[in-house]
């Protein structure tokens, strides 16, 4: 759902927790106490009681939540954000729009759930077609390693230049078939991507990580880079693509080079 639509079915502080508390009770409690997967909920004091050993359990507790005092409306509102928006929010940004007067414990929230996420993207690898690609993206707090005159700051240009972060990007892209509706989209479809910072893009760096990021039966589609020649020694299938003219990279590989 967009942010307007979030705002609209969860305007208050009960909606949010009632929808943390269906969410809760889809994955299920354990208790922490005996083990048991069996709980009653007692609804006067908002929390879970085991059918064996009577222990309770929080509906914040034994989650990513547990220990914080800041309304669910917080949370799910960060979810959101987090989620739903095309670029990320800051603590500060995030603080401004709740209206909370304490900055550490809303970047302490965002820290919390970008851990999350991050764990959650390790649970799982892409499958079927892959392109992949190398990125570098500018470092909000690099340091330069010398200064010019007047204190000016030198870096160095290009792809070695330590003020960008190496990124290995990958995206499930599947293709379809076009029809008339859609013949100005893109010729795959997307599912999920990772992206990961590495120090090296050589061939034995990328190697490891795709390991991690991708199932060995996938089917994966990269550019000529050297970095990938090694591939087919943990992947099924590695397609390569030489792209001589720049302006059809976005056709080959739509999802890795989007910035939509």
């Amino acid at each position: 759902m967009t942010l307007s639509e979030f705002y609209q079915k969860y305007s208050n502080e009960e909606e949010c927790k009632e929808k943390f508390k269906q969410i809760r009770d889809q994955v299920g409690v354990v208790c922490k106490k005996c083990g048991c997967k069996d709980h009653y909920w007692q609804q006067s004091p908002w929390q879970y009681e085991c059918k064996e050993c009577k222990f309770r359990t929080t509906l914040k507790s034994e989650t990513i939540l547990e220990g914080s005092k800041l309304p669910f409306r917080y949370w799910l509102t960060a979810m959101a954000y987090l989620t739903t928006s095309k670029k990320s929010i800051s603590a500060l940004q995030l603080q401004k729009e709740l209206g909370h007067k304490r900055y550490e414990p809303i970047w302490a929230m965002l820290h919390k759930l970008r851990l999350g996420m991050r764990y959650r993207d390790s649970q799982y690898k892409l499958t079927e077609y892959v392109e992949m690609d190398e990125g570098f993206f500018e470092k909000s707090d690099s340091e330069p390693e010398n200064q010019g005159k007047e204190g000016e700051a030198k870096y160095k240009r290009g792809r070695g230049s330590e003020r960008q972060a190496k990124v290995l990007v990958a995206a499930e892209s599947k293709p379809v078939e076009q029809t008339y509706k859609n013949r100005h989209k893109p010729k795959k479809t997307v599912g999920h991507i990772k992206m990961t910072v590495v120090d090296k893009l050589d061939s034995t760096s990328i190697n490891y990580e795709v390991q991690k990021m991708i199932s060995e039966d996938a089917e994966v589609k990269t550019d000529g880079y050297t970095g990938y020649s090694k591939l087919k020694q943990i992947i099924q299938t590695h397609d390569v693509e030489i792209i001589y003219d720049k302006r059809e990279v976005s056709k080959v590989f739509p999802w890795v080079h989007s910035n939509q």
